[in-house]
């Protein structure tokens, strides 16, 4: 086996080379190198042991019952209160919005405590609650004569499901989506509960009240995950991931062709003097040196910053006459 490739052969495999790029005739030299619970009353956590590891449940507990024991303190607002201080807050009163929010966080807990285990942890869940509270807050008009907490509960419930939709998908689809395909989901395996065969996308349709063109968008949307480490069905001791291939890495062939064009770089730039050899491995960081600006090198070879420049184009010029004399443009550095 030839264990070099012809040169002619190579001149298609650089691309973006900046050797390549100086190698072309310029007139300068670029100065840089290489381009609640509701009553708020919360039981105190149960002690350990002096040094004993607190289990990561526990730690998420303790977090929960402080939440629950702080808000608490709070109380709810008369139906007076909650008038005075909303119609402050309309005004632009910020510690009188301050007051409707903290007064309502047990609020947000009530209704939190609906949406346990849906693939939120409960705090979470009161998170994007509280956003939903406080975007009720903006729109709240006390002069409709409805109770605020009445108002609110809607766009607490909405910002919740909101963030579960989202959060427990792989793939973020838009809320509307998200409701449509689950509609048809649920009415597929109704179908499939109830017949003999695998329902068509006519027969979800007909019984969603939609077009089977549609449903079969909505279908397609659905996300089919599987775990990487999943064993492969031909193989068992194999897994998905080390089944799938590595994009970024280099394949044997183009690493040999760049292994070959190395060492022919290698061996041109041996043809310059030593000043040259210096310049030009230092200024584009052949054969493992470090890249320096002009006026790096210039202080490490205790010359002036023109000379150097001076250096790196007459070196390279002879770069561009070995590479005439083989019958080859700059295109191999390419």
């Amino acid at each position: 086996m030839n264990s070099r490739a012809p040169e002619h052969e190579l001149q298609a495999d650089w691309a973006g080379s900046d050797l390549a790029a100086a190698v072309e005739p310029a007139s300068t030299v670029s100065e840089e190198p290489g381009r609640v619970a509701p009553d708020g009353a919360a039981e105190a956590p149960a002690r350990r042991e002096p040094g004993e590891d607190a289990p990561e449940a526990d730690v998420l507990s303790d977090a929960t019952q402080l939440y629950l024991h702080q808000i608490g303190l709070n109380r709810l607002f008369t139906p007076a209160e909650e008038l005075h201080f909303a119609r402050r807050s309309v005004a632009g009163d910020f510690s009188a919005r301050q007051k409707m929010i903290e007064h309502n966080l047990r609020l947000v807990v009530n209704v939190a405590k609906a949406y346990l285990n849906r693939g939120m942890p409960l705090l979470d869940v009161v998170e994007e609650g509280n956003l939903g509270l406080m975007h009720a807050l903006d729109k709240f008009d006390p002069e409709r004569g409805f109770r605020f907490s009445t108002y609110a509960t809607w766009w607490i419930r909405q910002n919740i499901e909101r963030a579960i939709m989202n959060q427990s998908r792989t793939i973020r689809l838009p809320v509307h989506v998200i409701k449509e395909l689950n509609t048809v989901l649920r009415a597929k395996r109704h179908l499939e509960a109830h017949a003999e065969r695998e329902p068509t996308a006519e027969d979800i349709a007909h019984l969603v009240g939609k077009d089977a063109d549609e449903v079969r968008r909505l279908l397609s949307r659905s996300e089919h995950i599987a775990s990487l480490d999943a064993p492969l069905d031909l193989d068992p001791l194999l897994s998905i991931g080390e089944s799938i291939a590595d994009e970024s890495s280099v394949g044997p062939e183009l690493q040999l062709h760049a292994n070959e064009i190395e060492s022919l770089v290698r061996d041109w730039v041996l043809q310059l003097n030593d000043k040259q050899r210096a310049v030009i491995e230092r200024r584009f960081g052949l054969n493992g040196r470090e890249l320096l600006t002009l006026q790096q090198l210039a202080s490490r070879l205790m010359l002036t910053r023109e000379r150097v420049r001076q250096i790196q184009l007459e070196a390279l010029a002879q770069l561009r006459r070995i590479l005439r004399r083989r019958g080859l443009s700059k295109d191999v550095l390419l």
